[in-house]
């Protein structure tokens, strides 16, 4: 009987253009060293992030399992990318509905047995020898030629890895509720209190103990040092500089005032004349404060001219995104909640109840969206550490990121007032933490 082998694998992907040259990484590691087993990476011609994401996942599988070919199903491998969207299909969470994707989930699937392999989310900041390697491999497809191993110099950029820096998962990728127990277990321990400012439920996921202060930082003070328990946030330790998402809904439009469904697959209408002047009510206020470093908008006419009219005032462009469009409402296009209760009574009601049910005549499920913003929050936060990042949206976009920060049930979504222009801001962390710090604000439209 073969002897069980535990293996990290860290994988990346890449694409300058999206779709555009691109190429992924990934390397295998000993978990109880911290040190590189085998490196892998490919330039692969034009693709997406995605599909180069997944290259780089059965890449990393198909090393690992040519490290070990004797191990048999005795061979465990613990997956970690910075990519919520692999992650989350692998590990069956989410569906894969991208035909492009598909094949390639199913290739990663067959390398292992399923049950060998388990998935974790990690921030991209822990995923640099990966990412170096898929960088590498683009700059070696960009001067006509292919990676090799020999040149490679990735392994210096990596983190310093030991075997405190590869823990077991202790939730779901990014889960809010286990990301919020580690951080009221770490702040008791730094307080040294038993009586803890956010006592843990016994139904909470379990935390792994605080027993050094985090690198780079203080021992302690002498109070501490002391045994004399310390009070209040100064205590708390440092989980880094947040990505701050702002969260803008955009102006009135014609359809606004009559409560009417204004998704994706309607008329894209324009701001009304109420819709620009809170717009650049909206501008003067980020003018003032100063803070927004980024904007990036859903690609929708009535996103694009708010967008456009703060990005003036700032100085700065706008980015578009896909992932942050409006629901697709089908047949409920233009049309008010009255008028489809009384034309669509069944469907309607199968859609209140229901997060995966989609309305009439093809439109897209709350599940389908939700997916869709997730990943789009991702790509933004990953790139996002420490920096404001404004981002210019619809209701049901808005709702999720806050609904999904909270941690909360998809019926939330139908229990937030978001009006128009209105301002909410979620924080994320590098531990997939997430703050929810304003909903529906409007005062700078009085």
């Amino acid at each position: 009987m073969s002897a069980a082998r535990q293996v990290v694998v860290e994988a990346d992907g890449g694409s300058r253009g999206n779709p555009g040259p691109a190429g992924y990484g990934a390397v295998v590691i000993d978990p109880a060293t911290g040190e590189p087993l085998a490196e892998t990476a490919e330039y692969i011609g034009v693709a997406t992030n995605n599909v180069a994401e997944y290259r780089g996942l059965i890449a990393g599988l198909t090393a690992a399992k040519a490290l070990f070919p004797d191990a048999g199903d005795a061979l465990r491998v613990h997956v970690r990318m910075d990519s919520k969207l692999v992650v989350e299909q692998m590990s069956g969470r989410w569906k894969i509905k991208h035909p492009d994707m598909k094949p390639l989930a199913a290739r990663a699937a067959a390398v292992l047995p399923p049950s060998s392999v388990t998935y974790e989310w990690i921030p991209r900041a822990q995923n640099k020898h990966a990412d170096r390697l898929a960088n590498e491999a683009m700059d070696a497809g960009r001067d006509g030629r292919q990676w090799e191993a020999s040149a490679s110099t990735a392994v210096l950029d990596a983190p310093a890895r030991t075997p405190s820096t590869l823990p077991p998962v202790q939730g779901p990728p990014g889960d809010q509720v286990a990301g919020a127990a580690k951080a009221r277990a770490a702040l008791a321990a730094a307080r040294g209190a038993a009586d803890t400012l956010f006592p843990v439920p016994d139904t909470a996921v379990p935390a792994a103990p605080v027993s050094a202060p985090a690198p780079g930082q203080p021992a302690g003070t002498a109070s501490e040092k002391a045994g004399v328990p310390q009070t209040g946030w100064g205590s708390a330790p440092d989980l880094g500089a947040p990505a701050t998402l702002v969260l803008l809904r955009h102006g009135e439009t014609a359809l606004t005032p009559e409560k009417r469904f204004s998704g994706s697959g309607g008329t894209d209408p324009e701001l009304s004349a109420t819709g620009r002047g809170q717009a650049e009510r909206a501008a003067g206020h980020f003018a003032a404060l100063g803070t927004v470093q980024e904007i990036v908008s859903s690609p929708l006419r009535r996103c694009r001219e708010t967008a456009a009219a703060v990005a003036g005032r700032l100085g700065l462009d706008v980015r578009i995104d896909e992932g942050l469009r409006e629901t697709d409402f089908g047949a409920w296009e233009g049309l008010t909640f009255g008028e489809v209760r009384e034309r669509y009574a069944d469907d309607l009601t199968a859609w209140l109840a229901s997060p995966d049910t989609a309305p009439t005549g093809g439109g897209e499920s709350f599940a389908e969206v939700a997916e869709r913003v997730a990943a789009a929050r991702d790509r933004i936060v990953a790139r996002s550490a420490g920096r404001t990042v404004l981002l210019v949206t619809h209701v049901t976009p808005i709702k999720t990121l806050v609904r999904l920060a909270l941690g909360a049930p998809p019926e939330a979504l139908f229990r937030m007032e978001l009006s128009a222009a209105s301002i909410s801001t979620v924080a994320h962390y590098a531990d997939g933490n997430a703050s929810v710090r304003l909903l529906n604000d409007t005062s700078h439209l009085r």
